[in-house]
């Protein structure tokens, strides 16, 4: 049997990174790890050959080469998952789908042939079974949870390394909270469920096979779920493997705002190679945090939280959502002070959606609210709801919220202010390669001299190339990324250039 694999395309978003991979050469954040892991799932002796639309085109020879064609999506890609379908019903290949868009929207597909939804490690190995004896279903769904302990390794030979900026992994799925807006509980559940340390293990090793050296992003929703299993196995595991093997990674990761409760987690992630980790905030209103379940947010101070996380040598990255029912007319200008006067660089601003199956879409449903699908992109200037606040002064606070941040008088202040407070733990190992030199000349060229904000850049530049050094290349790093920032809001506004005042 021979089986296409393809990751369909999406669209440019704030976390596509896409201007900002312009400048060291590469085409896509991530790989597939989903697709990949799939493919981990099917017999060994089966062909197999994975198509990123991201990287390179479909044409219509892959897809007459294969038996079955296997689409994995998520709401973001539909648009593209689509004209997929259309190619494969034309050319006349059986169609297998999965991944979050189907398993939420599987009935809007009716030219697919099979839906292997919910968790591929359940519902897979069943298609695989009623294929073999000439009687697969149309839909497979699950109804409990995968043990991840019978998870595979992913099949990373099937990609092509240099396309992409950064490698990821999982090590856990599920969340113990319940944020109303969330659908990581639909997907998942509430119990974290993790895979052991020597899997991690045995999926870092085969990655750094590859001769990958760099990021690594664990992607689950929550990294810190299950501290127990993560301080007792697998961050001694990770540090020790990182330190036979000269630390080849870098690590970063999503996880809640406990972690600053619990020092010896911090340590032990930061020993591991960790030094990132993005943390849903979603807002410094307290009443729109209890509106929304995020429980673990409240009665604690956001700021001394955030400040304890990076001082321990761990970057914060965040989320932040504007359009709670319980939002004040201030909270546009309290949430810029909010994240100016934290130094978080990467602030994530969206406006509140609500996706299918979540808690938030049925109580919005019930009252009447939900006007339209969800696109899946944080920060399009779109909504799948009727706000409480009119929808004109939302729209209008959401753009002088993203304007300012990202403004670049006001973006590199709150850059310089982050790394004079920064301290990250001393790397024994920094692997220099090709693609920085060209990622500083690119800068140099495009925000130093080409650039609106060639002030501010050569501002910073001088600073800290003089006076803290180490920081040198994150501050590159930082000027790019708010390069990519400004690009895909400028979009959004219809190209407004007025981000570069």
């Amino acid at each position: 049997m021979k089986v296409l694999l393809v990751y369909p395309e999406y669209t440019t978003t704030f976390w596509s990174f896409k201007y900002a991979l312009e400048f060291i050469s590469k085409k896509a954040a991530y790989p597939p790890l989903g697709l990949m892991t799939v493919a981990a799932l099917i017999p060994k002796d089966w062909e197999k050959k994975l198509v990123d639309m991201n990287i390179a085109p479909l044409t219509d020879e892959d897809i007459l080469w294969a038996d079955y064609v296997f689409i994995s999506a998520m709401i973001i890609q539909a648009k593209s998952a689509r004209r997929v379908i259309e190619r494969c019903r034309a050319l006349h290949r059986p169609i297998v789908a999965g991944g979050p868009l189907f398993t939420a929207h599987y009935d809007e597909y009716p030219e697919v042939d099979h839906f292997v939804l919910n968790e591929g490690e359940i519902t897979l190995p069943q298609f695989l079974a009623d294929l073999e004896n000439g009687s697969p279903k149309r839909i497979y769904q699950a109804n409990g949870w995968a043990e991840m302990e019978k998870s595979p390794i992913p099949l990373h030979h099937l990609i092509d390394i240099k396309k992409y900026g950064a490698m990821n992994i999982q090590f856990s799925r599920g969340c113990p909270f319940d944020c109303e807006f969330c659908d990581i509980t639909v997907l998942f559940g509430r119990v974290p469920r993790t895979k052991t340390a020597e899997q991690i293990i045995g999926e870092l090793e085969s990655i750094y096979q590859t001769g990958w050296r760099g990021g690594v992003f664990f992607v689950d929703d929550n990294f810190i779920g299950n501290k127990r299993r993560l301080k007792r196995e697998v961050l001694p595991a990770i540090r020790t493997w990182m330190e036979e093997k000269h630390h080849p990674f870098k690590f970063y990761t999503e996880a809640s705002i406990n972690l600053a409760d619990d020092e010896e987690l911090m340590k032990q992630m930061v020993e591991a190679g960790f030094d990132t980790v993005f943390v849903g905030l979603e807002t410094p209103h307290e009443e729109s945090l209890r509106e929304c379940n995020k429980i673990h947010n409240i009665n604690r101070n956001l700021v001394e939280s955030i400040k304890k996380i990076q001082q321990h040598g761990l970057e914060v990255q965040a989320g932040f959502i504007l359009g709670f029912d319980h939002d004040p007319p201030t909270i546009f200008d309290r949430l810029i002070e909010f994240v100016n006067n934290t130094g978080i660089v990467t602030a994530m601003v969206g406006l509140l959606n609500a996706p299918y199956g979540t808690k938030l879409y049925e109580r919005l449903k019930r009252e009447g609210r939900i006007i339209s699908q969800t696109t899946g992109d944080n920060t399009d200037f779109s909504t799948n709801i009727l706000p409480r606040m009119k929808m004109e002064t939302l729209i209008q606070g959401y753009e002088k919220v993203v304007r300012t941040l990202y403004t670049p008088k006001v973006y590199y202040h709150r850059v310089l202010k982050f790394l004079r407070e920064y301290n990250p733990p001393q790397k024994k190992v920094f692997i220099l390669r090709a693609e920085h030199f060209r990622a500083l000349l690119k800068s140099i060229v495009i925000l130093g001299i080409k650039g609106k904000e060639r002030w501010h850049y050569w501002k910073g530049f001088l600073w800290s190339i003089l006076r803290k050094p180490r920081v040198f290349p994150l501050y590159i790093t930082y000027a790019i990324y708010g390069y990519h920032f400004r690009r895909i809001f400028e979009r959004a506004t219809k190209g407004d250039q007025n981000f570069c005042p």
